[in-house]
């Protein structure tokens, strides 16, 4: 058996809590790495936090500017210069399909660090990811690794109904984020994909904490319901409807945008249900989509959904924006206006989704200053390659 099939093999069989204590071992053994420490990402993005002080987590290393935060922000292996050290120490982005979990940092003798042993390394990370996200739901380790600091009931229930925060197939790439991570409301977002098909779901949730919370249950299951059946994108949201209305009569209600996009053409299907604002990046420019809009769900009973045809195209990225974002003030009550939100979505062109929605957030916060937010903030964006 060779060495990374051997570290693998541990992982594997090891403990759902004892999978940072099995790759340590294991690495020892095989690369001889000294030391090995896994740092996960925290909701919001910010930091990276080390699995290995729980339950009390310390010194956090932050994203921005540090070793293990270029691995994580760039998503390829980061070597630090310690040119008269014996030692090397390398950090590998610890990813699943696209969603960033957090780094995986080994130190071991420089001699002993090749080429070869980096790109094992890096699959080790791989495999990593994958052991994490199995073992989530038999541990509460790493979900609490991922925690600056506590978050409020609404948050932890929204937080356990998303898919994750970013995922990639050959045909897109998805990143999204909440803000304020540790106290969101009513927003969120989903997402599916089969062999031919990506469905998205982006919904701004009314009032507040858990009620808010509650009623975006209600919603995303319903839709999730529907879709797992089989049902078109318009039944999906009819369903969701009746679900909403047969509930609470009427009394609130929830704005959704469906989507539907065909991985082979391009071709989309959209039910725009009273919802966040979409905007398309093309060739350089920021336009917003507009969409024919109908009822929010729950508003009345029997209320009849129709989906519009909607084409993207190669080099096309979409952002989906909550309330939250496009209607928060400035400290002289100033709001955040069309373009300074186009400036932000042009500037961010370069990066991959899967950072583009914290860079956006972070420019809101800008413009927001020091004041709380009273509501929360979303954004999804979707970069779409096609089918070759």
């Amino acid at each position: 058996m060779d060495r990374f099939s051997a570290v693998e093999r541990a992982l594997r069989g090891a403990p759902p809590h004892a999978l940072l204590e099995a790759v340590r071992d294991a690495l020892s053994t095989h690369y001889t790495a000294v030391s090995v420490d896994l740092l996960m990402a925290d909701y919001a993005t910010t930091m990276l936090q080390p699995v290995s002080t729980l339950p009390y987590t310390g010194d956090p290393v932050t994203v921005h500017g540090s070793a293990p935060g270029r691995a994580f922000g760039s998503q390829r292996p980061h070597v630090e210069s310690r040119p008269h050290s014996a030692d090397v120490r390398a950090h590998f982005p610890v990813s699943v399909r696209g969603d960033r979990i957090g780094v995986l940092t080994v130190r071991l003798p420089r001699d002993g660090y090749t080429p070869e042993v980096e790109r094992e390394l890096q699959d080790v990370a791989e495999v990593l990811g994958h052991e994490i996200v199995v073992a989530e739901r038999d541990t509460d380790l790493y979900v609490q690794a991922r925690r600056a600091s506590r978050l409020t009931l609404a948050a932890e229930m929204q937080w356990q109904l998303l898919p994750g925060r970013a995922c990639s197939r050959p045909e897109y790439e998805i990143g999204a984020q909440l803000e304020p991570a540790y106290a969101i409301y009513g927003d969120n977002f989903d997402w599916s994909t089969s062999a031919d098909r990506l469905t998205l779901t982006v919904t701004n949730g009314m009032g507040e904490g858990i009620e808010a919370a509650l009623l975006t249950n209600l919603a995303i299951n319903a839709l999730r319901n529907a879709r797992r059946a089989g049902l078109s994108l318009a039944d999906q949201a009819f369903l969701a409807d009746q679900a909403i209305y047969g509930h609470y009569r009427g009394s609130v209600h929830l704005s959704v945008l469906l989507l539907s996009f065909d991985l082979a053409t391009g071709e989309a299907e959209v039910v725009d249900a009273g919802s966040p604002k979409m905007w398309r990046l093309r060739r350089g420019k920021a336009e917003p989509v507009e969409l024919e809009a109908q009822l929010p769900l729950g508003m009345f009973e029997d209320t009849i959904y129709t989906a519009q045809p909607f084409h993207v195209l190669p080099g096309d990225r979409l952002f989906f924006l909550s309330d939250g974002v496009y209607d928060v003030a400035s400290p002289a009550g100033e709001r955040y206006s069309e373009k300074a939100l186009t400036r932000a979505m042009a500037a961010t062109r370069l990066l991959p989704p899967s950072q583009v929605p914290h860079a956006v957030l972070q420019e809101l916060a800008g413009h927001r200053g020091p004041i709380d937010p009273d509501d929360d903030a979303m954004v999804v964006c979707l970069d779409w390659h096609g089918r070759q």
